[in-house]
């Protein structure tokens, strides 16, 4: 790399909407974002609690694969 065109990194506060934050490196000092992954409808079910089932329970859940027959 050449000396002195890259911008200086330092560590990163990123805040969500939701009050989640975390820390990594930017040339900023801190962001600000909407959405995170305590928050993202794609990880949680309702805001907050996450998934608990994946598709292969749901599936089975679905079609009652996990009950044994009589």
């Amino acid at each position: 790399m050449k000396k002195g065109i890259h911008p200086e990194s330092k560590k990163c506060v990123v805040t969500c909407a939701c009050g989640a934050s975390f820390e990594t490196l930017s040339n900023k000092e801190a962001h600000l974002v909407e959405v995170c992954n305590n928050c993202h409808p794609f990880y949680t079910n309702t805001i907050g609690k996450h998934k608990k089932t994946g598709a292969v329970e749901k599936f089975n859940k679905k079609f009652k694969l996990n009950e044994k027959n009589s």
